[in-house]
């Protein structure tokens, strides 16, 4: 089978700022994640075996000149010596164990150096869903002419809405051609239209090269579990927001706050932070909800949440993030990340709901034991991690159960 991925950039920005931050901060952290399918999907027979070919291939992808100058140009916030770790930089299969049980639901684990895994989240979910609809069939029924009319529809309401948004799809697309087809259609509408929105860019690094756009992200929950795993989660927060602040001083300045909930980090979120990060990423619970509880914390910190960027990206569709523009404008500074509605919504195709968590981790190698982790955020649905440990979790951070 051809490979899935071709090119080293094909990855949502997130994981680079983040690797980038673990090898400054945690050089010597080992880490395990494993593959949640929310849908307990079962997977054509012999599913498996065609994953592991490909991230065998993967071995085989490397970064170019070209991606280097390009997120030189674009990603100033990131210091040079990271490209000459990326330059070096290899895939290695046996990092990651696939399996099949004998009902066809999938397992899929990486383990390793934190720097080493880190890379391969993004790259294997966007597989197992482009492969699931190879195998199955489904990708033969995409019309890709008419999800170009459609992604431009989407693009052109969102404009005149005033909506500044981003593609944020890798991980669950449809297919490679269905995020280039968004992007490019996206792209030429909001060349043509001279409204009050624009579309601003997209987390993926290559398509953002190839079509001269923003690379568009800051960090994601992995790198608040882990520091919990490792020093508990009262405090994770504050740890994680210093280790941002010392390897990017003042950059990529939006937080993703939500892995313990709104609570545990406004207590972390004390006035030099505040000031420091230009915004915050709702990525869970009511998203009104939520504003107002921001809003209320800068409030109280005599900031003007009117001056503060407020990134919404919890499961939008184009009618929701109108809504939320509508509500929203004066308030903050709102925009908008959407995945899934734009990279994977063909007629009669069911998304794939399936994440990647880091469950595992350890200070340094030379640690026997392994501590557990998990992802609470502001939707009991959307807990992640052994039953036991998001209990023990639930319980540090005094939520009710």
């Amino acid at each position: 089978m051809r490979p899935i991925i071709t090119k080293f950039t094909d990855d949502d920005l997130y994981k680079f700022t983040m690797c980038c931050a673990v090898i400054e901060n945690f050089p010597r952290t080992k880490v395990r994640y494993r593959f949640i399918d929310r849908d307990n999907t079962v997977y054509p027979p012999g599913f498996a075996d065609l994953l592991r070919e490909q991230v065998a291939m993967l071995e085989d992808v490397r970064i170019t000149d070209e991606e280097i100058d390009f997120m030189r140009r674009r990603c100033s916030y990131i210091p040079d010596w990271f490209y000459s770790f990326l330059k070096g930089f290899r895939y290695d299969r046996s990092l990651v164990t696939v399996g099949q049980d004998d009902e066809g639901h999938l397992s899929v684990c990486f383990e390793g150096n934190w720097s080493a895994t880190i890379l391969l989240e993004v790259k294997v979910l966007a597989i197992i869903s482009e492969l699931y609809y190879i195998v199955t069939g489904v990708e033969q029924t995409f019309d890709y002419e008419e999800y170009a009319r459609r992604s431009a529809d989407k693009a052109r309401r969102l404009i005149e809405a005033g909506c500044v948004f981003s593609d944020f799809g890798t991980r669950r697309r449809g297919s490679a051609q269905a995020q280039e087809t968004v992007i490019k259609a996206m792209k030429e509408c909001g060349t043509r239209l001279n409204g009050p929105g624009r579309f601003i860019g997209t987390s993926n690094v290559y398509y953002a090269m190839k079509y001269d756009l923003t690379p568009v992200g800051t960090m994601a929950h992995e790198l608040v579990c882990a520091i919990a795993g490792m020093y508990g989660p009262l405090m994770a927060n504050h740890i994680a927001m210093n280790v941002w602040r010392k390897t990017y001083r003042g950059a990529l300045g939006t937080f993703l706050y939500d892995t313990y909930g709104w609570r545990n980090f406004s207590l972390n979120f004390s006035e030099d932070f505040a000031n420091m990060f230009k915004g915050l990423r709702v990525d869970s619970g009511d998203n009104l909800g939520q504003l107002a509880l921001i809003e209320k914390k800068y409030r109280s910190l005599n900031i003007d949440p009117a001056t503060k960027q407020v990134v919404f990206s919890n499961a939008l569709d184009v009618d929701r993030a109108i809504a939320i523009q509508r509500r929203a404008a004066g308030r903050c500074i709102p925009s908008f990340g959407i995945g899934t509605h734009f990279t994977n919504d063909f007629p009669g195709v069911e998304p794939r709901n399936i994440v990647i968590k880091l469950t595992d981790v350890k200070i340094t190698e030379s640690w026997p034991f392994y501590s557990q982790t998990c992802k609470l955020s502001e939707d009991e649905g959307k807990y992640t991690g052994d039953p036991a440990t998001v209990r023990r979790f639930l319980d540090i951070l005094h939520i009710p159960q």
